[in-house]
C-alpha cells in the first residue's frame, strides 16, 4: 500500500497523545491509592493540554488525506459497519475528555477520576477502533491479524509514557523514575510483539497469484506490462513504488529507533537524572515509529498489485 504521511502522524501522534494520558490518570490513581506521591492539579492540567495538543494535531493531519475536507463530518454516519466512523466518533469524545480532566484539576479537583475513567475507557476504545479499520480488511493479509490493535496500542503507550517521563522531569521529578522504568518495559512488550508480527508476516503466504487475478489456470504466465502504459489511481495509491532495499533499510531503522535507542536513554536518562536524554529518548522513539507506521502500510501487498506492478 502507498504510505500516505497525513495517515501516518495522524495514528502516531494520537498514540502519543493516548499514551501520555494514561500515564497521567495512572499516576493520580497511584497517588489516591498512596503508591505513589501525589501531585499539584497544575501537574496534570498542563500535562491533559500536552496530550490535547498531540491529539488535536494528529486530528489536524487526517484532513490532508481527505479529498473533500467540507464533507469530513459525513464519515460519522456509517457507525454502525464503519471502523472509521466509529474512530471518528470516539476521537472527539476523547478529546472533550481529556480537556475536562484536565480542566476539573484547574478547578478544584472533584470528579477527575471518575472523568478520567471514562477517558481511559474511550482511550482503549479509540485504540481499538484505529486498529481495526485496517485489522478488518481480510484480503490485506499483512493487516487483517490481531497483532494489528495490539501493536497500535503498545506502541502508543510506550512512546506517551516515555513523553510522560520527559514532562515529568521538568514538572514532576519525583515521578520521572517511575514512568521513565513503566516506558522501558512498555517499549520492551511492544518489541516482542512488533518482532512477533513480522515474523507472522514473514511467513504469510499469498491466497491471490497471477492465474486467479487474470483468470487464466496455465501453470506458467509470463507478465510483460504492468496493466497500464501510464500511472494511475492503482498504481499510486496501492503500492509504495520504492525499491525492496528501501523497505529493509525502514524495517532496521525503525526496529533501532524505537526500541534499543530509547530504552537505552531512558535508563541513562533516569539513572544520571539528564532530563536531556529522556527528550532525546522521545524524540527518537517518535522519528522510528514514523518509519515503523511507513512499514506498516508499505508491508501490506495489495492482491491488484499481481496486476498493476509485478512485471516479469
Amino acid at each position: 500500500m502507498h504510505p500516505a504521511f497525513s495517515v501516518i502522524f495522524l495514528t502516531t501522534l494520537l498514540g502519543v497523545g493516548q499514551g501520555l494520558f494514561l500515564a497521567l490518570y495512572g499516576a493520580e490513581v497511584a497517588s489516591v491509592l498512596q503508591w505513589l506521591p501525589a501531585q499539584d492539579a497544575r501537574f496534570y492540567a498542563w500535562g491533559s493540554l500536552i496530550a490535547l495538543a498531540f491529539l488535536g494535531i494528529g486530528l489536524g493531519a487526517s484532513f490532508f488525506h481527505l479529498g473533500r475536507p467540507e464533507r469530513a463530518w459525513r464519515s460519522a454516519t456509517m457507525w454502525r459497519t464503519s471502523w472509521l466512523s466509529r474512530e471518528v466518533i470516539v476521537l472527539p469524545a476523547f478529546m472533550a475528555t481529556v480537556l475536562a480532566y484536565g480542566a476539573l484539576h484547574l478547578l478544584g479537583g472533584r470528579g477527575t477520576l471518575v472523568v478520567g475513567a471514562a477517558g481511559v475507557a474511550l482511550c482503549f476504545a479509540l485504540f481499538v477502533c484505529t486498529g481495526m479499520i485496517y485489522a478488518c480488511i481480510k484480503f490485506l493479509q499483512e493487516w487483517a491479524s490481531l497483532w494489528t490493535i495490539v501493536n497500535f496500542t503498545l506502541l502508543g503507550c510506550a512512546s506517551g509514557y516515555t513523553l510522560a517521563a520527559a514532562y515529568a522531569f521538568v514538572a514532576a521529578p519525583d515521578l520521572a523514575t517511575v514512568y521513565a522504568g513503566t516506558a522501558i518495559v512498555l517499549t520492551f512488550v511492544a518489541l516482542c510483539t512488533r518482532t512477533a508480527s513480522l515474523m507472522r508476516n514473514a511467513r504469510i503466504r499469498p491466497r491471490s497469484t497471477l492465474q486467479t487475478a487474470i483468470g487464466i489456470k496455465h501453470p506458467r504466465i509470463a507478465q510483460k506490462a504492468q496493466g497500464f502504459m501510464g500511472g494511475s489511481f492503482n498504481t499510486r495509491e496501492f503500492f509504495h513504488g520504492k525499491p525492496e532495499s528501501v523497505v529493509r533499510a525502514v524495517k532496521w531503522s525503525f526496529l533501532v529507533l524505537v526500541f534499543p535507542v530509547p530504552m537505552a536513554l531512558l535508563a541513562a536518562g533516569g539513572v544520571w537524572g539528564v532530563p536531556a536524554l529522556v527528550g532525546l529518548a522521545f524524540a527518537a522513539q517518535y522519528a522510528g515509529l514514523i518509519a515503523e507506521r511507513w512499514f506498516f502500510f508499505a508491508q501490506a501487498r495489495h492482491p491488484q498489485n499481481l496486476y498493476y506492478q509485478a512485471m516479469s
